[in-house]
């Protein structure tokens, strides 16, 4: 009878430790949950750069949804290189975007955008060649 009642008494332990030890477990994640921003500011900025003689035509920025082009004319030239100065962009927008064409005059022009974030490269890719070329990167966000 001893023996039967230690048994039971230990079942009603372990039990109780195994509910004790799951509360904590699901408050503890919970907490951690809280804690968490689900989206954070970054420091953003364009860049376009292209070797000499090369001339800009179109570079096209967006963020989220918003985008902005900027034509080469005579009244607004865009020189290379082009920076588009330094701005916060929350990561809830989802996506960074920069395209830019450029006339190239010789067959080793270069034309290259890039996007830093944090001040850190992020994305970039360089185009070479001659003629009207075109070059775009993105940047997302949210991880898919």
């Amino acid at each position: 009878m001893k023996q039967f009642y230690k048994s039971k008494s230990l079942f009603k332990l372990s039990f109780l430790f195994i509910v004790l030890f799951s509360a904590i477990s699901v408050l503890n994640s919970c907490k951690k949950d809280d804690d968490d921003e689900e989206f954070k500011d970054h420091i953003v900025q364009f860049e376009v750069k292209g070797t000499t003689n090369v001339i800009s035509k179109t570079i096209v920025t967006q963020v989220g949804t918003t985008s902005n082009t900027m034509y080469n004319t005579a009244l607004t030239p865009l020189p290379l290189p082009w920076t588009s100065g330094e701005f916060f962009v929350n990561s809830s927008q989802a996506q960074l975007n920069l395209s830019a064409n450029a006339d190239m005059p010789n067959d080793d022009s270069k034309l290259t955008v890039t996007i830093y974030i944090d001040g850190e490269v992020s994305e970039t890719k360089t185009v070479t060649g001659k003629g009207v070329l075109s070059v775009a990167v993105f940047h997302n966000f949210l991880e898919l």
